[in-house]
């Protein structure tokens, strides 16, 4: 069982990606915006520069996954949401 809910993810992950992240992507044009937490995980919408980007895999995976799994804790599972589906979020 995950030792955390969302709610007291809510705050860590929120202060990860607005102070360390989101200033990292915005350098090269690029966005992530938070949209929910939901059972451990993290829907988050790559925005800006990264759609379409050809490294938005390796961003998300490279620096999106392993700031939050080493910041907070390794098993949560971090889910980029498509434009346009911000209302089909898993439960």
């Amino acid at each position: 069982m995950f030792p955390f809910t969302d709610e007291d993810l809510q705050e860590p992950v929120k202060n990860i990606v607005e102070k360390k992240i989101s200033p990292m992507l915005a350098r090269d044009g690029g966005a992530m915006e938070l949209l929910a937490i939901k059972n451990a995980k993290v829907y988050i919408q790559l925005q800006g520069a990264c759609v379409g980007c050809s490294a938005s895999g390796s961003t998300l995976k490279y620096v999106v996954e392993k700031e939050l799994k080493s910041a907070i804790h390794p098993d949560l599972q971090i889910i980029n949401v498509p434009i346009g589906q911000e209302n089909y979020l898993e439960d």
